[in-house]
């Protein structure tokens, strides 16, 4: 092959199942040229069987980085230490990474991981040091088939153009519209969809590893005579790539947003004792929250030390970067509130007060649109989800503002009653309405069973939504126990992040 054919190629793979034995020499060679620990698994083989003897068949999937060309893992890294070379190769610069796993959780692929030496990420990067020096990659090199092809899909002339214009090929997930520039003839969809086969814990190698939490709930523990099986596979790569510290900063914005956003949204109707009353507390409130929320964000990185690089290395089409630009503005306004002290009735108070609802409601949404660009989780792809998570700010700073004085701010149990009518049917929608994939569909559907499920009907949907909803229509809540209604309502609004941060990165990727 000729690494230099054309002046900007675009190199992509060729897995010919029709050759490829199993044998792990891409695996091993792979490894052995990047020097990867125990874990790290850049190139790996998968085994699925099918079919019933004598007429059972079984047939090997190498898996890796498809160097897409709509690349998400690209889109959403905050400090483009992810890029495309003008080959079209997707390349990593660990010199840039921070670790904070969002390239993890965009790529449909799970081809990426987080190297236990170094904290940042790594992936295949199509040997492109080698490729430099007009060299294949190991992986092609060594296998004693000829399996695995690689060059430059764009010119004709090209084997693995060739290859691809004459055989029927078929690549991973195509309707992510990734554009994934690896090919595979005779693959099977069992293997290259996560959902389609069967993966069972005992296998001829040992026993998996579980934490109990099978979210494939539609395939059952014993699966029909010659459903396709996964003999020999890495299983579960990444669960829970961001966990309690990512749910856990979705609260804590919903309060540092919402008590802010809440007094912002009472100016039309003209109460400015109100206001002024809710604010006295507000700003110095909302800037401890989001001193909690940027610890939580710095804490989630594998590279805390860089957190700055994404505000001084931006790569702009990252909502990473622009939520940590908004939260930057948000912090200056709510400095200004604490040291001005301004009332509402005056003309900096006022300008203060609508720049600090303005950017509370973009604090409070822009995680909905990060999490859209985590295009690997369907769950979370939801054009609704910055709505809902504004929605959920609002309930959030009605609940606390009124926990913090139920007699001087009494009034906001009806804002809060409001709140929560409007927001719960976002959360019903999730889990209950149609979902226009099979992942999103069983993300939702293993959130209503099991230990989530109990989460969900008891403390989601029942103690943090109904029973707050009931008891302000019901209940006089001046009388003692007016912080019952808004601690529930604070405590649902955390049992609903964790089980939506949760339960998609359960479902497998590969």
């Amino acid at each position: 092959m000729s690494m230099n054919s054309r002046k900007d190629p675009s190199y992509g793979f060729v897995i010919d199942n029709r050759s490829c034995i199993g044998c792990h020499a891409c695996t091993v060679a792979c490894k052995t040229e990047h020097s990867d620990p125990v874990g790290i698994n850049k190139t790996w083989v998968q085994y699925l069987e099918k079919g019933v003897h004598p007429k059972a068949e079984r047939s090997f999937h190498v898996m890796r980085c498809n160097h897409c060309a709509n690349a998400p893992c690209v889109e959403i890294c905050p400090t483009a230490s992810l890029s495309v070379r003008k080959d079209a190769i997707v390349d990593f610069d660990p010199a840039r990474c921070i670790g904070c796993k969002a390239c993890m959780q965009a790529c449909p692929y799970d081809a990426i991981d987080i190297h236990p030496e170094t904290g940042t990420a790594t992936k295949c990067n199509y040997c492109s040091h080698r490729v430099d020096a007009g060299r294949e990659p190991a992986c092609a090199v060594v296998c004693p088939t000829g399996a695995i092809v690689t060059g430059d899909l764009s010119n004709p002339e090209s084997r693995i153009a060739r290859l691809v214009a004459g055989e029927p090929t078929m690549v991973r997930k195509p309707e992510k519209g990734t554009l994934p520039k690896i090919h595979y003839i005779e693959g099977h969809i069992e293997a290259l969809d996560p959902l389609a086969s069967h993966r069972p814990q005992r296998t001829l190698w040992g026993e998996r590893q579980t934490d109990g939490t099978d979210d494939r709930t539609d395939i059952p523990a014993e699966p029909a005579r010659g459903a396709p099986t996964r003999s020999y596979d890495i299983q579960q790569r990444h669960a829970l790539s961001w966990g309690w510290k990512v749910s856990a900063y979705l609260w804590t914005k919903s309060v540092a947003a919402g008590v802010v956003m809440v007094p912002a949204l009472l100016l039309p109707f003209e109460r400015p004792s109100l206001i002024d009353a809710a604010l006295d507390s507000a700003w110095l409130l909302a800037l401890i929250f989001m001193a909690i929320t940027g610890a939580l964000l710095v804490g989630d990185l594998k590279k805390p030390e860089r957190f700055l690089w994404v505000l001084l290395r931006p790569q702009w089409s990252s909502w990473l970067v622009r939520g940590a630009y908004g939260i930057t503005v948000y912090n200056g306004i709510l400095l200004l509130g604490i040291l001005l002290k301004s009332r509402v009735s005056s003309w900096p108070g006022l300008i203060i007060l609508i720049s600090g609802g303005i950017f509370g409601t973009f604090v409070a949404a822009y995680s909905g649109w990060l999490f859209g660009q985590a295009k690997g989780r369907d769950f979370w792809q939801s054009a609704l989800s910055p709505l809902h998570l504004t929605l959920q700010a609002c309930v959030a700073g009605a609940a606390t503002l009124w926990l913090l004085d139920p007699s001087g701010l009494g009034e906001l149990k009806v804002w809060l009653l409001g709140f929560l009518i409007l927001e719960t049917p976002f959360v019903l929608l999730d889990v209950h309405g149609r979902h226009s994939t099979e992942a999103a569909r069983r993300a939702a559907k293993s959130i209503l069973v099991g230990h989530r499920g109990r989460l969900y009907w008891l403390g989601a949907s029942g103690l943090g939504r109904l029973i707050p909803i009931l008891w302000i229509v019901f209940l006089d809540s001046d009388k003692g126990l007016a912080a019952v209604p808004a601690l529930l309502a604070l405590l649902g609004i955390a049992v609903w992040e964790h089980l939506w941060v949760e339960a998609p990165q359960r479902l497998p990727l590969a």
